[in-house]
């Protein structure tokens, strides 16, 4: 088994003890993304759908330095601090996947770090 720290300085660095991915064989683990901005490492500016997008770009960013895209997720994670996004999360959604889209959780919980409404995590076969 082959096991890869993948990183990247198009996303945002980890912000404690863990890597951005981590490559096993043809199967990538994707950590849970905030909407940090790469380049300040602060929470982005704008709507809850702009931080669904940051979100989504930083983990694209991940899933291409690990040699794949957003495309090969096989399985997707969502975590919100308030359920009532919802509905914009599967509109964000449909600018970044295309059928067949992939398995999916959405989790409504108490918080997130740095005070983020949402967090993404998944993982990807190549």
């Amino acid at each position: 088994m082959a096991r890869t720290i993948v990183t990247t300085a198009s996303a945002p660095a980890a912000i404690g003890t863990y890597s951005q991915a981590v490559k096993i064989d043809g199967r990538v683990y994707l950590s849970g993304q905030i909407p940090l901005d790469p380049q300040t490492g602060r929470l982005v500016e704008g709507d809850f759908a702009a931080h669904a997008r940051r979100v989504f770009d930083n983990l694209a960013a991940v899933a291409e330095a690990a040699g794949g895209s957003l495309a090969a997720v096989a399985k997707l994670n969502v975590y919100l601090t308030d359920l009532a996004n919802f509905a914009t999360v599967n509109d964000v959604m449909a600018d970044y996947f295309t059928e067949p889209y992939p398995a999916r959780a959405v989790v409504g919980v108490a918080a997130l770090p740095r005070g983020a409404a949402i967090e993404a995590d998944g993982v990807l076969e190549l």
